[in-house]
């Protein structure tokens, strides 16, 4: 008896074989290596794996491990967890990466992180293109209490910390928000002994803040810009910076990123370091200053710093103030910016009267090259305040 295979039969038994076959096994260590190439690590650096084991849409690397690179030495990073990974036309997304907690100690020195996580990865196939699927992202990054101790004592330590992005619907910007909170530190273990001096006579032995970063970037224009990049400790007081440039773009990022390699590849010659520098200044030029500020708030360290450092020369904090004072307006007038010089006096005296807020600003009208400014600051230093905008005020 004879047997034809009809187009029916061969279609029903693709169809079949399709559905019973296992899905194509994803590539762990093209995973590895796409997420270095994204981190823009050199050759001998990154994460190493000790394995690499796949398991549907979970990788696990086990074994796994920093290097710094140069023989810089390396950080064990135990296993890390990767789930519900799916490979996207060479890209990969990762719903959640998970690592163990870290515990490191040499000698008298140790270190421990816990609750480390990562989710909403995306690592991108390659770094060409103009969008974000060109460079790695996260949805959001959180960890737990960081510590360091020496000698079994605590002397900084991290309470939490998160990290979170948003882009677009376009691809072609993104914002993003990071929030430290809990920061300690213990200045008595300074050694230093004119330090702990210092320390403490201004009665602050030990800090305890936040940190706060908050902004976003702008692929096309190349807009990066920190709405707030706030320290904020109690006692000391609240110091933020905010800035905005433009040119900034992955195009840009990428021609940085590429001198300094080529600066790292030639870490011992001095004429490659010299061409990587001119390289950089070339590449700087290609930015624009939009603005900038810089604010302090303040919460009684000013009047413990006077007191202190009057107490240096044999007299008062309101002493040293006066004079203070007095010889800002001789002191700037060297300067030849008599508008800036103006404010500034102003605003210091404000500040020591009654210290509150002290804050200098700049912003242009329009985005101002930076050829620009530094044309200015060769040629004629003192335009530099009108050129970019200079401001500054105190208690406002």
């Amino acid at each position: 008896m004879r047997y034809t295979a009809s187009p029916k039969l061969f279609a029903a038994g693709t169809a079949l074989f399709a559905f019973t076959t296992p899905a194509l096994a994803l590539d762990g260590n093209d995973l590895v290596k796409k997420l270095n190439t994204a981190l823009n690590f050199q050759d001998g650096m990154g994460i190493i794996a000790g394995s690499i084991t796949v398991d549907g849409s979970d990788v696990t690397l086990a074994d796994s491990r920093f290097e710094a690179g140069n023989g810089q030495g390396s950080v064990p990073l135990g296993t890390i967890e990767l789930e519900g990974v799916e490979e996207d036309a060479g890209a990969y997304k990762i719903e959640t990466v998970s690592f163990e907690d870290i515990n490191i100690t040499d000698d008298k020195f140790a270190a421990t992180a816990s609750d480390l996580s990562i989710s909403d990865m995306r690592i991108p196939a390659s770094s060409a293109g103009d969008t974000t699927d060109a460079v790695l992202f996260y949805g959001e990054a959180t960890a737990g209490t960081i510590e360091i101790k020496v000698d079994g004592k605590s002397v900084a330590s991290i309470g939490s910390s998160k990290m979170t992005s948003e882009v677009a619907n376009d691809k072609k910007s993104l914002k993003f928000d990071v929030q430290v909170a809990d920061i300690k530190g213990d200045l008595s273990t300074v050694e230093d002994a004119e330090a702990r001096k210092t320390i403490d006579e201004l009665g602050i032995n030990e800090i305890d803040g936040n940190i706060s970063m908050t902004g976003s970037w702008d692929l096309t224009s190349g807009t990066l810009a920190t709405d707030e990049y706030a320290f904020d400790f109690d006692n000391i007081g609240r110091l933020n910076m905010a800035f905005s440039l433009s040119g900034y773009t992955l195009d840009f990022m990428r021609s940085v990123q590429e001198a300094a390699k080529k600066a790292q590849e030639n870490a011992h010659d001095e004429q490659a370091q010299q061409a990587a520098g001119l390289a950089m200044l070339g590449l700087i030029q290609q930015l624009s200053f939009n603005s900038a500020e810089i604010r302090f708030d303040d919460d009684g360290i000013t009047t413990k710093a006077l007191d202190v450092a009057a107490k240096k020369q044999g007299t008062t904090g309101d002493q040293l103030a006066q004079m203070i004072k007095a010889m800002a307006p001789m002191m700037l007038a060297q300067y030849n910016m008599p508008e800036l010089q103006k404010a500034l006096s102003e605003a210091l005296n404000t500040y020591l009267d009654k210290p509150g807020s002290f804050t200098i600003s700049a912003k242009p009208e329009k985005s101002v090259p930076v050829p620009t400014i530094m044309g200015a600051a060769m040629a004629a230093p003192n335009t530099i305040p009108q050129v970019l905008g200079v401001k500054v005020t105190a208690n406002d």
